[in-house]
């Protein structure tokens, strides 16, 4: 009998866990059914991917898309369909959004916006605080949840949790791996005095110092080993934190972020002064480094890019006036993409870090890699195509990246979500289809 399918991927060269194979995909109701499909199968629809990578459906697992706020920044549609542009499957929201999602009634506004609105998959945080402490066992397992978020530094109003007595308690209400901002709230407020308006913009990173990320690292790391709550350290910044957290492997996992691995000060201060201010900053070569580093010794477990838009004339404030946070969910895979083809990864470690990885640090089911039953989610990309990323491509409202004019070799050409192409050639096909991501509770 004919095997049949609903979408049949020939040609295409499958970046499968144990390792690069030219095979064909069989999808059946939104799920990998078969690999080496036979030439006598049948389908609905059959996707000629000759001259192109398969990889895994990748996934951002640090966005912030602004929804609820203020859809001239940001929102889950513009903010999904700008992921799918970039090749990615599923992405996963920050919590400090106006209001915040830090209690049941924001997260079940959350998870019926998502399922009516969003172009991919997505999970999102749920924000702690230092009084929904009790309630974080409950909201963590809540459907589409991929982790509490707790800021350390950085943050405002109800989401700032800085107190160790705080963060203990709410490392001891819940079980799931907590995701930390970990900057030192305290060493922040101290340096403050010391910078003053219209201050050179690359004074960022001597305020918010190499200390006073290694120092919050190292408070997180001990209450962490204190109560038994599994850690993971968002955005990794410096050489100090990548040694230190080694002798934390069995509790601990970290992510580094793509401009830390692609931008150096003070060149990208000089050059993009405020489109170049985010949280932790961008260091200098050291530890850009340490990072390259970090990802080669198999330190890092995701990478991410803290996709976090500001309009245009917000960034051009002097600083400290100028908000921080860069956009980066359209930008993400086709520079790393170019990473590869400069031969600081290679693409099976890139998909660990971009796939593989984030499933598996946050428990997401059925993602993460080429196999049959696990979602028919695919990346599409063609290694040989050079483009320049130009502002103009960029569908966030506010329409800018810090990689404008940055010539790239390697882009996505397609994203499949459970079995429906939703992006092919540059052009975003369909409805907004996407779903909650589930999470192993």
């Amino acid at each position: 009998m004919t095997a049949q399918f609903d979408l049949i991927i020939r040609g295409g060269i499958c970046v499968l866990p144990w390792g690069e194979a030219q095979t064909d995909v069989g999808v059946r109701h939104g799920r990998i059914a078969a690999l080496g499909v036979p030439a006598s199968a049948t389908a609905a629809q059959t996707l000629d991917a000759r001259g192109l990578h398969v990889l895994p459906g990748l996934i951002d697992p640090h966005v912030h898309l602004r929804d609820p706020g203020d859809a001239s920044i940001e929102s889950i549609p513009t903010g999904t369909k700008a992921a799918v542009l970039g090749g990615l499957t599923a992405v996963f929201d920050m919590p400090n959004t106006s209001p915040a999602i830090i209690d049941a009634a924001t997260v079940a506004w959350k998870q019926d916006y998502i399922e009516r609105s969003a172009w991919c998959d997505m999970g999102f945080y749920v924000g702690a605080t230092k009084t929904n402490a009790p309630a974080l066992a409950g909201l963590e397992t809540a459907r589409g949840v991929c982790a509490v978020k707790v800021f350390a530094g950085s943050s405002t109003g109800d989401l700032m949790v800085e107190d160790d007595a705080s963060l203990e308690r709410v490392m001891r209400n819940g079980r799931r791996r907590i995701a930390y901002h970990s900057e030192d709230e305290y060493r922040l407020q101290a340096r403050k005095p010391l910078f003053k308006r219209g201050d050179a913009h690359v004074n960022h990173m001597a305020w918010r110092d190499e200390e006073c990320a290694f120092l919050g690292t190292r408070r997180i790391l001990a209450l962490a080993r204190a109560s038994g709550r599994p850690a993971h350290i968002l955005h990794v910044s410096t050489a100090e934190e990548l040694a230190y957290v080694q002798d934390f492997r069995d509790l601990c996992s970290i992510e580094v972020l793509l401009n830390h691995l692609t931008q150096v000060a003070p060149d990208v201060y000089d050059r993009l002064q405020g489109f170049g201010v985010m949280n932790p900053p961008i260091r200098g070569q050291r530890h850009m480094d340490a990072a390259w580093a970090a990802i080669r010794d198999g330190i890092v477990d995701t990478i991410g890019s803290d996709h976090a838009p500001h309009p245009r004339a917000a960034k051009l404030k002097p600083w400290p006036d100028c908000p921080a946070g860069l956009t980066g969910v359209q930008t993400l895979v086709p520079v790393m993409l170019d990473h590869v083809n400069a031969g600081r990864l290679s693409l099976g470690h890139m998909v660990d870090l971009m796939s593989a990885g984030p499933a598996r640090i946050y428990g997401a089911v059925g993602k993460g890699r080429i196999a049959a039953g696990y979602d028919a989610d695919f990346t599409l990309v063609d290694l040989k195509h050079t483009r320049t990323i130009t502002n103009d491509w960029i569908v966030t409202p506010c329409g800018w990246t810090p990689f404008d004019g940055l010539t790239v070799t390697g882009w996505p050409v397609g994203t499949i979500i459970r079995g429906a192409m939703v992006m092919r050639d540059g052009e975003v096909l369909g409805a907004p289809g996407g779903k909650l991501v589930a999470f192993r509770a």
